[in-house]
């Protein structure tokens, strides 16, 4: 598994709404069940995640963005590989600092300084191959230590097909909820002082920047790129979608 990172900008998205810290959101949304593991660094600015509204509040943020992430995976599943279309789905969204994001950028990419968002996609090496794996009731996933899991530069699956992840005859009849035979899409990281920093350049607040590289980041974990302008006229052509839809959800 290795990082992009989306380095695109969008003119002009539209406004939003949302919420982080941390927390693991596992509920249905429309259509869709997501097992979503958010967090956010314990050294981020109090001002800062204020700044960042609903979507920096360590209680309304998981939900929000639960709600964001899983509204966006519905939308997008006609677009998706036959690979990537699944009804429950895992993911990790991390807001950290730049000292965070400078580090894990010079671990997987080799670039020195922070950027404002990495991409770890899990199903990105093999997408024919891709398919949805059982894993266990309560995914343990903590910043940093689950991208190290999620695999290495050889593409390893996720974690879930070791001995003991299979349920036991117990667990019969329990709900597992959505993460049992969800499909593992990978982690977002998301640099909040970068986001803040780029926020009044690109004429609007840190809450619409968030969600436009979270829009980014996941188009990354489900297989989009843009190593050309036509690539990437597209790519934002269909964040424009997405977070025109989150601004009218927020209204």
């Amino acid at each position: 598994m290795s990082p992009t990172d989306p380095g695109a900008r969008n003119p002009s998205p539209p406004a939003p709404s949302g919420e982080p810290q941390e927390a693991a959101t596992s509920a249905s949304g429309p259509g869709i069940d997501l097992d979503l593991a958010f967090s956010s660094d314990d050294d981020l600015a109090e001002a800062l995640l204020n700044q960042a509204g609903p979507l920096g509040d360590p209680l309304a943020g998981p939900d929000l963005w639960h709600e964001r992430l899983s509204g966006w995976l519905d939308a997008l599943q006609a677009d998706l590989p036959e690979a990537l279309q699944s009804e429950a789905y895992c993911l990790g969204l991390q807001l950290v600092s730049d000292a965070s994001i400078a580090a894990l950028n010079q671990d997987w990419r080799g670039k020195s300084g922070p950027t404002d968002v990495l991409a770890f996609a899990a199903q990105d090496d093999d997408l024919e191959e891709a398919f949805p794996m059982p894993l266990p009731p309560q995914l343990e996933r903590d910043g940093e230590d689950e991208i190290d899991d999620a695999g290495d530069d050889e593409g390893d699956e996720p974690d879930g097909d070791e001995e003991g992840d299979e349920p036991s005859d117990e667990a019969d009849g329990e709900d597992w909820g959505p993460a049992f035979g969800a499909l593992e899409l990978g982690d977002i990281v998301i640099s909040l002082d970068t986001a803040a920093r780029q926020a009044p350049e690109h004429g609007h607040s840190l809450e619409q920047e968030l969600l436009f590289l979270a829009s980014h980041g996941l188009l990354h974990l489900l297989g989009w790129d843009h190593p050309d302008d036509a690539s990437l006229a597209a790519m934002l052509a269909r964040q424009d979608l997405l977070l025109a839809a989150a601004a009218q959800a927020s209204a």
